[in-house]
């Protein structure tokens, strides 16, 4: 089951209590104030884990609570530190504090961690307290409370090229040709529930991350069909390719209103580059790419997964692109000369 989105309660650790005590040996009769501190409580910490692709484990479990800080103890003890929870997720959570809607933060590569909820800090022993003039101090501080928060969980799945397209444009078969992705494929509409990721292998070692989108229709950036829903996991793709059948009865208007609803859900996606790739050629047995006025786009392609035709062409144009825009990233800035 693919879950994206939960809401979890977190709590963090109090601190342990600091405590007054005082000395007492035979042979130290003016032993004076030995109180330790509290020890700080846990703290609740998200971790990316890239073994991971879905929030399925906090739809069971909402609730999650570290260990508080044990009490401090005489002879100077400090009362030991609670122990940190680490709540695992897939790479792509995005972490909102459910009560304002604010975004707090994100994990995107393995390995990345963001500290939910912080423990308390635990309270100071009399022996803090004792001075010159006040040497049989009787005060101790308590430990602080953890962090308490309820947490929105939000699963933005990350990828090189996204395919969007209406129902049955051919995503999920062109998923599973070009990668070992096994995704469901059926000849009737919303065959896709749930995104698919798939690893495109190239040769050399070159390799990149396709994501499979479920079906957009007019109307999705409003959640009709699985509109919303799903529309989010396009927003960390770095490229789009618009898939038409070519079967479509109005190509034209198609992609059209696909270049809409995703504009109209995030003008800055509809800004990352694109492509439209014509899908089931085989149907007609055409080679040539359909004629479209495609603004903007790198590229018009024709390919049949079925008849594995214009498949290598069409991920070389894609891995060109993305190497392209990487270049483009990693070049230096020039200098601006100030009048």
């Amino acid at each position: 089951m693919f879950i994206d989105r939960v809401i979890v309660r977190v709590t963090a650790g109090s601190g342990g209590s600091g405590i007054a005590s005082f000395r007492r040996e035979k042979f130290a009769p003016l032993g004076g104030p030995d109180g330790g501190d509290g020890g700080k409580g846990g703290d609740v910490i998200l971790r990316a884990d890239s073994n991971l692709a879905t929030l399925l484990d906090y739809s069971y479990r909402d609730q999650w609570e570290a260990e508080r800080g044990m009490h401090g103890s005489g002879s100077n003890m400090t009362g030991h530190s609670g122990a940190d929870i680490t709540l695992p997720v897939p790479p792509g959570t995005v972490i909102r504090n459910h009560d304002t809607g604010e975004i707090i933060g994100e994990v995107l590569e393995d390995g990345d961690t963001f500290i939910l909820a912080k423990g308390g800090r635990g309270g100071k022993g009399n022996s803090w307290f004792a001075t010159s003039v006040h040497r049989s101090p009787r005060e101790w501080q308590p430990g602080e409370e953890g962090q308490l928060f309820t947490i929105e969980l939000e699963l933005k799945l990350i990828a090189d090229i996204g395919l969007v397209g209406q129902p049955n444009a051919g995503k999920s078969t062109l998923l599973s040709v070009i990668s070992a992705a096994t995704p469901k494929i059926g000849d009737y509409p919303f065959t896709t529930l749930a995104p698919n990721l798939g690893v495109v292998q190239m040769s050399d070692s070159r390799t990149f991350v396709v994501a499979d989108i479920p079906g957009i229709i007019e109307g999705a950036h409003e959640g009709k069909g699985l509109g919303l829903k799903f529309l989010r996991h396009i927003e960390r793709t770095r490229l789009l390719a618009f898939l038409i059948s070519i079967d479509s009865l109005d190509w034209q208007a198609e992609y059209d209103q696909l270049r809409n609803e995703v504009a109209q859900y995030s003008a800055e996606l509809a800004e990352k580059p694109h492509c439209v790739v014509f899908t089931k050629m085989d149907l007609l047995g055409e080679d040539e790419p359909a004629p479209i006025k495609a603004k903007g786009a790198f590229g018009v392609y024709a390919i049949s997964a079925a008849g594995r035709t214009g498949l290598e062409e069409l991920k070389l144009a894609w891995w060109r692109q993305l190497l392209a825009m990487k270049k483009a990233s990693l070049a230096p800035v020039k200098d601006i000369a100030l009048p």
